[in-house]
């Protein structure tokens, strides 16, 4: 379940068209019907993960760039790439920790017998 998540596909089914565009995502997956977001503030997960990476992703800039041309450290040029990764790292990495995320929670908390039932549901009232 994770590692589909972590390349952007439903992680019940496999999904891979789930998002309406680069960031939004369906409500429902296509091919399974499960409801992505489970309860109010679900996202709140994706939010630590797209933090968690960014704040990795400063340190080793930042650190790894220190050590590597110590002790002549270019600061202005060091800066500008580490805050400019940090900002776009979060925008592309978005969906991709939208859907690890349903992936992770998924691993320990399965879909509850009425999420599955609902999910079926849409599947087959969408094939009528």
């Amino acid at each position: 379940m994770i590692g589909r998540g972590l390349r952007r596909r439903c992680p019940r089914c496999g999904e891979r068209h789930i998002f309406t565009g680069f960031f939004d995502l369906h409500e429902r997956c296509p091919g399974c019907g499960m409801k992505f977001e489970r309860e109010p503030g679900y996202w709140v997960g994706a939010m630590i993960i797209i933090t968690t990476f960014t704040f990795a992703l400063f340190l080793v800039l930042l650190v790894g760039g220190m050590i590597i041309t110590w002790p002549d450290v270019p600061w202005n040029w060091l800066l500008g790439v580490t805050i400019g990764a940090n900002l776009i790292l979060p925008v592309l990495f978005y969906p991709r920790a939208k859907t690890t995320w349903v992936g992770l929670e998924m691993s320990w908390h399965p879909l509850e017998p009425a999420e599955i039932e609902a999910a079926n549901r849409h599947v087959a009232a969408r094939s009528r």
